[in-house]
């Protein structure tokens, strides 16, 4: 199995492992803030407006500048970039569809995720419909779906993007299937009900781990990894080898896509359920996120 290079990182049980096993020496503990962005106005004009360059070419979209996001118009942006792009959308679900050749994208208004060609793309910046009524979204997102390169220009306040507009791979081309069979599961079972930020970060203490020297090198090997014991309770009560949750399965595609909370976090505890005296006196705190708590 192809091992990963981002993110990689598991979820401990903490009733399951002593509190020996995994003791080191105590760091400074380090709040790592999480980033979440809103659209406090609606108002196209209380945007600042940002031009979008292609191949030197600055194209005929209203893109703007919100909460330090490059917001551009859907059916705009795929109409410039991607001739023969049909895009609709549904009003009763507030969804746009983008449907061309070997192209597929799903963007729902007030969602984080972009689903594209059967994969997932999450961006702290959630999809908008502004005052004008067009859809809004963030144009890395959008681009990538096009697997273009998108840059910044600080002196210019300007948008480039390189490359040929071409549909991005399907999701059976981009994700090794053991990886996604796995790491859906370990995030439903650990996390259910939990936010999707909160899945997304279970999913990255796994890959957290794949990726570091110290643990397996496999979203598998982590998951069942004995070690110093069981890591993961659902291991033990059976409760892995359930049906994920739809979410689940989103959270680990865009883990797997390389987004990530933290590249550092390694552990995570529900202090409502588990006490974990031992993880939050080793290990440097990170954050929380709704029900769990984690650590470096």
């Amino acid at each position: 199995m192809k091992k990963l290079l981002k993110r990689g990182g598991i979820l401990l049980s903490a009733l399951l492992i002593s509190a020996s096993a995994l003791a080191v020496p105590s760091s400074a503990a380090t709040l790592i803030p999480i980033k979440t962005n809103t659209v406090t106005s609606l108002s196209v004009s209380a945007h600042a407006p940002v031009p979008v360059y292609h191949g030197g070419t600055r194209l005929s979209v209203d893109a703007r500048l919100i909460s330090s996001t490059t917001y551009v118009p859907l059916r705009a942006f795929y109409e410039a970039l991607y001739p023969g792009a049909k895009v609709t959308y549904d009003a009763a679900t507030k969804t746009a569809r983008v449907e061309g050749d070997g192209l597929s994208v799903s963007a729902s208004v007030g969602s984080s995720v972009l689903y594209a060609n059967g994969r997932c793309f999450y961006s702290p910046s959630p999809i908008v419909i502004l005052s004008d009524g067009r859809l809004y979204g963030p144009v890395r997102s959008l681009a990538e779906t096009l697997s273009l390169e998108v840059s910044w220009n600080e002196s210019a306040r300007s948008v480039s993007l390189k490359g040929k507009a071409t549909p991005l791979k399907s999701a059976s081309a981009v994700y090794n299937e053991e990886d996604l069979y796995w790491l859906s599961r370990i995030i439903s079972a650990e996390s259910r009900g939990e936010p999707l930020l909160g899945q997304i970060a279970v999913g990255n203490v796994v890959l957290n781990r794949v990726a570091s020297s110290q643990y397996p090198s496999t979203v598998k090997g982590v998951v069942f990894d004995r070690k110093y014991g069981v890591q993961f309770s659902p291991v033990l009560d059976g409760s892995i080898y359930k049906t994920p949750t739809a979410s689940a399965v989103t959270a680990a595609k865009i883990c797997l896509e390389g987004y990530t909370v933290s590249d550092r976090i390694l552990f995570f505890f529900a202090p409502k359920v588990v006490s974990s005296s031992w993880i939050s006196k080793t290990r440097p705190y990170a954050f929380t996120i709704a029900n769990h708590r984690f650590y470096n």
